[in-house]
């Protein structure tokens, strides 16, 4: 029988966040990850202040700022007139070396995170080990059990599990933690054009009949996303990839002589939008973080953000009585009373966003009451005292955490 202090379930960054920062503890911790490596397509590249900072901290600043990236430093919505893009935030005012958000693969934040990991004696990283079940023992959670990718299987038993294996985790069908969902307007098509010189850079986007496009720059192609209204996958297929090329095209002009590379469907991938969060993260012996326990919108491309920073808060408090070997029911119920309600105002924000911005495109009604008053909006947001209001929010949350002190270098 195995065994280890913190099963953490997931290699997404807040599993690697967490597993990093309690290692460096002195936490004896474990990470299952069902892939065989972290190269996955149509994964959210944003790595917001919060998190440059923390990689500060961390003494990665140098090694991060060596990866391929972008910059961006402000936020644009397709709300002007005919879909024109108006910017809403503009993290430059905010204080401080870390003014933007970098655009970089996840693969490439991840590699950096599990390389600096394994350099801790206590650290363990387990590709191709899927686990499959939660093991309970009197109503408390001991462990999982586990397949690796060549069909072997075995049990890890551990003081703490923490979930971090997103909105498809193995936590989210216990019946007692109470999952809500919300309504969600879209859904979203992922799928690749080649990128040229004299293309913009960052993150673009635009606004088309019915559809949303959002764009990110990795280089030599962009990644890019279409907004549909949620459950029109199939009768918009229907309608026929000609058709697509040229409602993307229409919403993106620039780069209308690509789109004829899209060659079939197989290509666009189709991803079901979620807006939902546990009522409780916690029981006995687990705990829930991240999509884990709170799926978000890529509305404004924060759920990253928050599940880095719910793992920071986790092993602040959970560092601690990890190393003395007994985590109570209190223990993992202080991370969720810090960390839910960031999570409530920003599901909210985002829920708003859905209703005045995203239904309307979708339904092929002006956004925000029309384009006069979005550029008022816009001129509020970034023109006035309430400018740093929104960077902040979308650079550091609605309350920034801070690392275990011996995990800091």
């Amino acid at each position: 029988m195995e065994r280890t202090t913190c099963c953490v379930v997931g290699g997404g960054p807040a599993g690697m966040v967490l597993a990093l920062l309690l290692a460096r503890t002195g936490v004896d911790v474990t990470v299952l990850e069902k892939h065989g490596d972290f190269l996955r397509d149509f994964r959210g590249d944003t790595v917001h202040p919060s998190t440059l900072a923390l990689l500060d901290d961390l003494g990665l600043a140098e090694r991060f700022a060596r990866l391929p990236q972008r910059r961006v430093r402000t936020v644009q919505l397709p709300v002007g007139d005919g879909g024109a893009p108006v910017t809403v935030a503009d993290l430059s005012v905010l204080r401080g070396r870390y003014n933007y958000v970098a655009m970089v693969p996840q693969w490439d934040l991840l590699d950096l995170l599990a390389a600096e990991a394994r350099r801790e004696p206590s650290f363990r990283l387990r590709m191709n080990t899927e686990a499959t079940a939660l093991l309970t023992e009197g109503g408390r959670v001991t462990g999982v059990r586990y397949r690796t990718g060549d069909g072997r299987t075995g049990e890890l038993r551990a003081v703490l599990t923490v979930a971090c294996d997103g909105r498809g985790s193995l936590a989210r069908g216990r019946p007692e933690l109470g999952l809500r969902r919300f309504g969600c307007p879209m859904d979203a098509w992922w799928f690749r054009l080649p990128r040229r010189e004299g293309d913009p850079s960052g993150l673009v986007g635009g606004a088309g009949d019915r559809l949303l496009a959002a764009m990110i720059d990795r280089g030599q192609y962009w990644q890019c996303a279409t907004l549909i209204r949620k459950g029109t996958d199939r009768q918009r297929r229907a309608a026929g990839l000609d058709r697509f090329r040229a409602d993307f095209a229409a919403a993106v002009p620039w780069i209308a002589d690509r789109t004829g590379q899209l060659g079939s469907w197989d290509e666009v991938r189709l991803l079901d939008v979620r807006l939902d969060r546990l009522r409780r993260w916690h029981r006995p012996g687990l705990l829930c973080i991240g999509d884990a326990a709170h799926a978000m919108s890529p509305v404004f491309g924060i759920g990253i953000n928050l599940a880095v920073e719910d793992a920071v808060a986790a092993a602040r408090y959970l560092a601690g009585p990890l190393r003395r070997g007994r985590v109570g029911l209190r223990d993992v119920r202080r991370v969720q009373r810090r960390r839910r309600p960031t999570t409530v105002a920003t599901q909210a924000l985002q829920r708003a966003a859905h209703a005045r911005l995203v239904a309307p495109v979708l339904d092929g009604r002006p956004p925000l009451g029309g384009a006069t008053r979005a550029r008022r909006l816009a001129g509020l947001l970034t023109r006035s005292r309430l400018a740093r209001l929104p960077a902040y929010f979308i650079g550091y949350g609605a309350l920034r955490e801070r690392p275990p002190e011996a995990a800091v270098r």
